[in-house]
């Protein structure tokens, strides 16, 4: 019997061959790793669809480096129902199940948390590009899928070159729920703002940047990242985003762009397998251990 299983996807268990971008996932999950240790956990590392693996045999599981399962999407909602009457994730699956889907900001929204100016388009829906800068009058726009990651299907258009983009968004809203974002014009200048909360409390921060002439801020796009020193507006805003959650997550990542009036709007509210940048501060792998540790008690 495990007390915790740390979740990852089958690249990051025992490779064979790493490069740089691999190193850097699994010194993350063995700074976790080695701080559940230190408090006297079991611990081991598990791929999240390991077919051979017996989710009763721990008490806990935790959402670290399972970033195969945006292309996986059916398979892993199927895991989670299953392996959820198994074993106890942290975070909870109905925390993943809210979080999964970006409607999540409209719930946050409705709480009075600043996000980008976005409209919801329903699967099914019948309407274009072109109609929906009529309806807002922005000169620029992003449309990305509501449940998605890696920035995929994630497009940056004007009212002049929508057209291109007509057929794929009539495509996508044929079969998922879509957003259609005003865009916010300091991501290529400062970049996305990342805070990591854990129990709630700030840890730390990084500053992910685009690369030259791309909106992106992912590595996957070539985007880079810096450490960063928050100011204070930045954290009390990342505090009144997790107290505006409808549940308690153990550990969060808060992304902030500036929004169009120079005002901090939530991009996105990480709560499933966020990266935590533990090696930039191993403290929070200590913090988060901590947290853990109250579930056994």
């Amino acid at each position: 019997m495990y007390d915790v299983v740390i979740l990852t996807d089958h690249r990051y268990v025992n490779p064979k061959k790493t490069d740089w971008y691999t190193d850097q996932v699994l010194l993350e999950d063995q700074l976790l790793q080695t701080a559940l240790e230190n408090k006297g956990l079991k611990v081991i590392k598990k791929d999240w669809a390991d077919p051979e693996f017996d989710w009763t045999n721990t008490k806990h599981a935790i959402f670290r480096t399972t970033w195969d399962y945006f292309e996986r999407f059916n398979e892993f909602f199927s895991w989670l129902e299953k392996t959820k009457h198994q074993t106890t994730f942290i975070n909870s699956a109905d925390i993943i199940r809210w979080n999964i889907d970006k409607h999540y900001l409209q719930d946050l929204h409705n709480n009075n948390i600043n996000i980008a100016p976005t409209l919801f388009i329903e699967k099914g829906d019948k309407i274009t590009l072109k109609q929906l800068f009529d309806k807002t009058n922005w000169t620029e726009a992003v449309i990305k899928p509501a449940v998605s990651g890696a920035a995929r299907h994630t497009y940056r258009i004007t009212p002049d070159n929508c057209l291109n983009h007509e057929k794929i968004f009539e495509e996508l809203i044929s079969e998922e729920g879509m957003l259609f974002q005003e865009f916010l014009n300091d991501i290529t200048i400062n970049g996305e703002i990342s805070l990591i909360m854990i129990g709630g409390k700030y840890t730390h921060a990084v500053k992910k940047i685009a690369k030259k002439g791309d909106f992106r801020v992912q590595d996957d796009h070539g985007g880079t990242v810096e450490k960063y020193e928050t100011t204070f507006e930045e954290i009390k805003f990342a505090e009144e985003c997790i107290e505006n959650c409808p549940f308690s997550p153990i550990y969060a990542r808060v992304d902030i762009v500036y929004d169009n009036n120079n005002q901090p709007s939530l991009s996105e509210l990480e709560l499933i397998e966020p990266e935590l940048w533990f090696r930039n501060n191993p403290n929070s792998a200590e913090m988060l251990a901590n947290e853990i540790e109250k579930l056994f008690f």
